[in-house]
């Protein structure tokens, strides 16, 4: 291992980075697409690569690894003091070089994949508890407007929501009934259609799923999904 130190400013597309072999001097500087730096840290000799513990800097760092080099993560609090004049990728990468002096400097572990895979799952799953409980609490709003209370506590929601479907479903299949029981008297309902297998009709062109995947989903005009709503009962019912 020699005495040159390689800081890299870590992005998304474009790494800018900077070559010091002696301390305060930076010798050459690149900026490099993503292909490019991998075959820079591949051909360079190996050395010391500092990079900010941010993005995907732990996957940078285990290919620097993979190729003989020496890695330094130093963490985001560390390196800001550094970067004393207006922040670019080249001030950055300047910056980061002079926190790698810093004796009291503690380097961040390079993880492996695992690691790394573990705690987005964790973090995963810190953001859906989150936007759970945003969801929940909107629907919570949205109910008490048509005064549906909901207890407190996250685990009543669902259940109540459910029972609450359940309910409105129950109500449209007593309506369609209604409506079936009508077109049975007025003698316009087919010959041989009970008014059970009406209702089962009705029931099933009226409901919400069926608007959802014709409208919502396929895109299909209103105007045409309510004509096709109504020549479908018709051909089926009459």
């Amino acid at each position: 291992m020699n005495s040159t130190t390689i800081a890299v400013d870590v992005a998304k597309s474009v790494f800018e980075v900077a070559v010091s072999e002696y301390p305060g001097q930076v010798r050459e500087r690149h900026r490099l697409s993503r292909g490019r730096f991998s075959r820079f840290l591949a051909e360079h000799p190996p050395a010391t690569v500092v990079m900010e513990a941010c993005g995907s800097a732990h996957h940078w760092a285990r290919e620097a690894q993979s190729r003989g080099h020496r890695v330094i993560l130093v963490p985001p609090h560390a390196a800001r003091p550094y970067v004393l004049r207006n922040k670019t990728d080249r001030t950055d990468a300047k910056g980061l070089l002079e926190a790698f002096r810093n004796d009291d400097l503690r380097p961040v572990p390079v993880k492996s994949e695992t690691q790394q895979a573990l705690a987005a799952l964790h973090r995963l799953r810190s953001a859906w508890v989150a936007t759970r409980t945003a969801r929940l609490n909107t629907v919570r709003g949205i109910l008490r407007e048509f005064g549906v209370m909901i207890p407190t506590g996250a685990h009543h929601v669902v259940p109540h929501v459910r029972a609450l479907l359940e309910e409105l479903d129950a109500d449209r299949l007593r309506r369609m009934t209604d409506n079936a029981l009508r077109l049975a008297a007025s003698g316009h309902l087919r010959r041989g259609s009970t008014v059970a297998d009406a209702a089962d009709v009705l029931w099933t062109y009226s409901s919400p799923e069926l608007y959802e995947l014709l409208v919502l989903r396929r895109g299909m005009r209103l105007e045409r999904f309510g004509e096709f709503v109504a020549s479908a009962m018709i051909a089926a019912l009459l």
